[in-house]
């Protein structure tokens, strides 16, 4: 009976937590990282003081660009605000590295910086220099907290290997060697076949790295392993197979036919406009009936299925497996999709909305993001630049459903795609919205009205909701008509 009660009250919990969902945002506009982590940016060109390790001049040299291309990629990174902190995913994730770190203290000699990067990929990454990046993509792919600590663990295995740090030197001492710059001067001075002698030194550079990665990735995944039964979390060598699925995200079909997605929102999908026709993206007549032989390009650890076999032995089965919060996830799923948005990245961003639908998701916050998508592909249209917000991706790595929608978003008349937003404007969602949503509705929907003066009205129209949102992380949207 206990246990009964106990799951109303949970179920009747949930309820009210949907229900103010909206209420609360996901982080704020000074917590994009140019802000946010403005402090570790400037630790980071104080810190990472190249070393002098070579008596050679030039291979120094060498080493010093190198390692200081390293610092711009992560300073850069920082200035474009390609990470944020959003306490409940941040301090999730941190909780697993600091379970690592504490289990193993002769490994950590101090704590490593946990960067949330923005990207949808499915991925982590190690720099070197103690510092670890999640991708919010990751997040979202993850089945498991498991799954997750594995993908940290061989990332953090990196860093205490110094396979970054390796790979600098690698490089440095290749592109300062009397042999590459012998291979060098014997392509410029060849009258014929430049092309392929340079072909053949890329070639053999890039097949000695790629060797050697792939003996760096069989070490991290031996002492990830390690790392987790230290700190007793479970691994199972089948998260290698999980994770050879990593790029078929948009290969996954729809659960119903696209129209009928937005015949909820009372709206009509012609669909002749997902057909092919003479001109444009839909003239290309893919097939979809066979992606089975299809490389996974979009995965940075090739090979999965080697690194399963190779780490079958160290599998515990019988290990608990614990789902990840649903705020958690819930909350990195829309952070990823608004950068989509962002981006103007808009089919991939609503492709991930239908999905989302499809897994009975009822959280108005896509509702208001579908009108977002269809405002913006309107403003794009009116200035000329919709096939850049379409976003195409090649048909190798999508669904048929994917290509439909590609295809409607570029054939749909801009008379239809008017009708869409004025439709979606008067949708009963708003009323639930926050009122930095319906700012942002104004915002965008007085993008692409006419004006003699555009540019202008655009900023002032950015600066006033800016000011009137000034923690609203819809700024970064805004911030961009602002600058123009």
């Amino acid at each position: 009976m206990f246990a009964r009660v106990c799951l109303i009250i949970i179920y009747l919990s949930s309820i009210c937590l949907n229900s103010i969902a909206q209420l609360h945002p996901l982080y704020t506009y000074q917590q994009l990282s140019d802000v946010y982590y403005s402090h570790e940016k400037d630790s980071l060109k104080k810190a990472w003081q190249c070393p002098d390790i070579y008596p050679a001049k030039a291979t120094q040299k060498k080493f010093r660009e190198i390692w200081d291309d390293r610092t711009d990629f992560i300073i850069t990174a920082i200035e474009k605000q390609n990470y944020v902190y959003e306490a409940d995913v941040y301090n999730y994730l941190l909780g697993i590295v600091n379970q690592i770190a504490v289990a193993n203290p002769g490994l950590f000699a101090q704590q490593p910086l946990l960067l949330l990067d923005r990207s949808a990929s499915p991925n982590a990454y190690a720099t070197g220099g103690n510092i670890l990046a999640v991708n919010l993509g990751l997040v979202h792919f993850s089945q498991s907290r498991e799954e997750l600590a594995l993908a940290i663990a061989h990332e953090l295995s990196h860093n205490i290997l110094n396979h970054p740090e390796n790979a600098m030197k690698e490089r440095a001492e290749w592109l300062s060697s009397d042999e590459y710059k012998n291979s060098l001067k014997n392509v410029l001075n060849s009258k014929y076949g430049r092309f392929s002698r340079l072909k053949e030194i890329l070639e053999n550079y890039s097949f000695s790295r790629s060797r050697h990665q792939r003996y760096h990735e069989s070490d991290a995944d031996s002492l990830a392993i390690i790392l987790l039964k230290n700190c007793h979390i479970g691994f199972n060598a089948e998260y290698f197979l999980h994770l050879d699925s990593a790029d078929i995200q948009y290969r996954q079909p729809l659960q119903k036919p696209l129209a009928d997605y937005f015949t909820a929102y009372g709206l009509t999908a012609n669909t002749d406009w997902m057909q092919v026709h003479s001109k444009g993206l839909s003239t290309k007549k893919y097939s979809f009936s066979d992606t089975s032989g299809i490389d996974d390009s979009l995965k940075t650890h090739p090979d999965c299925e080697e690194r399963y076999k190779a780490t079958l032995a160290g599998s515990d089965k019988n290990a608990t497996v614990t789902p990840i919060p649903a705020n958690v996830y819930n909350k990195a799923t829309k952070m990823l999709i608004w950068n989509m948005f962002d981006d103007m990245q808009l089919t991939t961003c609503l492709y991930r909305i239908l999905q989302e639908k499809d897994k009975g998701n009822k959280d108005e916050w896509y509702d208001f993001m579908m009108y977002n998508i269809f405002a913006g592909l309107y403003y794009n249209d009116k200035e000329l630049h919709r096939f850049n917000a379409i976003g195409i991706i090649p048909k190798e790595y999508i669904s048929k459903d994917y290509y439909q929608l590609q295809t409607m978003l570029e054939q749909m008349p801009a008379e239809n795609l008017q009708q869409y937003c004025a439709t979606l404007q008067n949708a009963g969602f708003w009323a639930s919205c926050t009122t930095d949503e319906k700012d942002l509705k104004k915002f965008i929907t007085g993008l692409a009205a006419e004006s003699s003066n555009a540019d202008k009205a655009r900023r002032n129209s950015a600066n006033d909701f800016i000011n009137n949102n000034s923690t609203s992380m819809y700024c970064e949207f805004a911030a961009q008509f602002k600058k123009n």
